[in-house]
């Protein structure tokens, strides 16, 4: 059984953990090794330690977590970054461990992101993939339409990546619900 639910502080190491984890997996070949490499918990533990002061940031962080109370999987969201795109939310950041992958609790993650948009006002959302993740297909399987392509000049490569949008956060939820139900 796995529940999802808002990040507390406590939640921060555990977070970086699954953050690492799955960027070496998803991301290898995607990004430069050296960066994958380079990564360390810690430094993302900082990270997310300050993105869970809410106080200082509109970005709501959500975690999957399993029976024993393990963090398995998490997600970030909240107000869209940059111009250009008609959407009022974005989903910063959706990552669920390579074990965890395949059971719906992605999908689950993405519906909580969603309802804690609706709840700060959103009516719409995207999130930004890396055009070579696997993961665009959950993506798309989850109801986003491909709205955008752009390129990226990150860790000295250009990096192609894809916009996925939703433009009715409600209808978003029940259907990432009714898939999650079965």
């Amino acid at each position: 059984m796995v529940t999802i639910r808002r990040a507390r502080a406590a939640d921060a190491a555990a977070i970086a953990a699954v953050h690492v984890e799955t960027w070496r997996d998803t991301y290898a070949g995607l990004v430069p090794s050296r960066v994958l490499v380079g990564m360390r918990r810690r430094h993302k533990a900082a990270m997310w330690s300050q993105a869970l002061d809410r106080r200082r940031t509109r970005q709501v962080v959500m975690v999957a977590e399993d029976a024993p109370g393990a963090v398995v999987g998490f997600g970030s969201c909240g107000p869209a970054k940059g111009a250009g795109l008609d959407f009022d939310g974005e989903v910063y950041t959706l990552y669920v461990l390579p074990d965890y992958q395949g059971r719906g609790i992605g999908a689950r993650l993405l519906a909580g992101l969603f309802e804690a948009l609706l709840a700060g006002g959103s009516r719409s959302a995207l999130i930004w993939v890396l055009a070579g993740n696997p993961a665009r297909f959950f993506y798309q399987t989850a109801g986003g339409a491909w709205i955008a392509v752009r390129e990226e000049r990150l860790w000295g490569v250009t990096l192609r990546e894809m916009a996925y949008g939703w433009d009715d956060l409600e209808h978003a939820v029940a259907v990432l619900r009714s898939h999650s139900a079965t």
